[in-house]
């Protein structure tokens, strides 16, 4: 049985009352900032799909529109949720809040939201500045994407964070429906997981998949956050619900966006298509996500040091276990269908590229490359496992 706090003016039968009462709904805001989340993971796919299919896009395009709708209602449902809090908010709700500039109180999660909200509507005009100047960006990574992505990111972890806050506070008094709560939290780091791997994306292709970086890349990223989850969750299985909730919005908008029509507006097109060209098919990563939610509950009692190199090492060998062979499947021709999406191809390629169905030879690494590459790896996702510990600590900690 969970304890309780009872505060100086709170008499023992209206704790009981509390909390035998039926759970109320979460903080409108909450609701908000997960909403806005999810516009700004299904508004960048679309942008990436946007550019592969059609080219040039404009700063009000649909697919920034819909990222500009979660950058909005993020800053807008925040800030609103600061400024009630800081003029009209009591005593108890100001205690259970930071303060901030000394004026304001908030929680740490809307702040995020709100700083992230800036970032991305500062970034707009950025972006459509050096479209105009230098063109299509050929790469994910360009100054003003760079600018905007930290604000979506920023976002989405203010989302989480807020969520984790009330989780966190749950545990005392029993005020809002845990159910509700468990859902947000898994929408919100899920949509997370998907912005993180759509900006290492560009070395995460299904071509890099027989190479020492994929794995490289993908240990000193992913576990990091899947272990915090796994921590931080009260759900044995944080880590597998996030990686589910990744797989199953990176499988929706391969299988969804191909049913619009779409056509090249800049050229040269050595590729000619009619629609919409989907985004990668999700890894594999719901059966490292299994490991780590599995060890985290059977390693409880271990050090950190053991935990981490457990952690670390589990995940880079699993994920090279199943990533390696399902590469060779979708370079194959069963899985040039609409399901796997690997028929889609960017409009400026050449449709009859020789490695569009195969590994290149510069992209394949053997023997001791191979095996010093996973080595390697195998250190960062240690690594990567411990900072991931240690931050899921601090999520458990987080209360306002």
């Amino acid at each position: 049985m969970s304890s309780i706090t009872l505060s100086p003016t709170q008499t023992l039968a209206e704790t009981k009352a509390v909390s035998h009462a039926a759970p109320v709904n979460l903080p409108v805001y909450i609701y908000a900032v997960v909403f806005a989340s999810f516009c700004i993971t299904v508004g960048l796919i679309w942008d990436i799909s946007w550019h592969t299919s059609i080219g040039r896009d404009g700063l009000f395009s649909p697919p920034h529109l819909a990222t500009y709708i979660g950058a909005v209602t993020s800053g807008i449902f925040s800030g609103y949720y600061v400024l009630r809090l800081t003029f009209a908010g009591s005593t108890e709700e100001k205690q259970q809040s930071i303060k901030f500039w000394k004026v304001f109180y908030g929680s740490l999660g809307a702040l995020f939201c709100i700083w992230g909200a800036f970032a991305m509507i500062t970034s707009a005009p950025f972006d459509d500045w050096w479209h105009n100047t230098f063109g299509l960006d050929v790469q994910i990574l360009s100054p003003p994407h760079t600018v905007l992505l930290l604000g979506m990111v920023t976002i989405q972890f203010g989302a989480m964070v807020s969520v984790i806050a009330l989780q966190n506070r749950q545990s005392a008094i029993n005020t809002y429906s845990s159910k509700a709560i468990s859902w947000c939290f898994l929408l919100s780091s899920g949509f997370l997981l998907v912005m993180l791997f759509t900006i290492a994306s560009e070395y995460l292709t299904r071509h890099d998949m027989h190479r020492s970086l994929f794995y490289k890349v993908s240990s000193g990223l992913f576990p990091l956050f899947l272990v915090a989850v796994s921590r931080a969750s009260t759900s044995k299985w944080g880590a597998t619900h996030m990686a589910a909730v990744y797989t199953i919005v990176m499988a929706l908008m391969v299988w969804i966006l191909p049913l619009f029509h779409a056509e090249p507006k800049l050229g040269p097109v050595f590729n000619h298509i009619t629609n919409y060209q989907s985004f990668h098919f999700p890894l594999l990563l719901i059966f490292p996500a299994l490991a780590i939610d599995w060890l985290n509950q059977r390693l409880q009692n271990q050090q950190p040091i053991v935990k981490a190199l457990a952690l670390g090492v589990s995940f880079t060998l699993i994920l090279f276990a199943v990533q390696w062979p399902f590469g060779d499947f979708l370079s194959g021709p069963y899985a040039r269908n609409w399901f796997f999406g690997t028929t889609s191809w960017y409009f400026g390629s050449d449709p009859n590229f020789i490695f569009r169905y195969d590994f290149a030879p510069y992209k394949v690494d053997q023997g001791p490359v191979l095996i010093i590459g996973l080595t390697i790896a195998c250190v960062f996702g240690v690594l990567s496992s411990w900072l991931g510990l240690a931050w899921g600590r601090w999520m458990k900690s987080v209360k306002r």
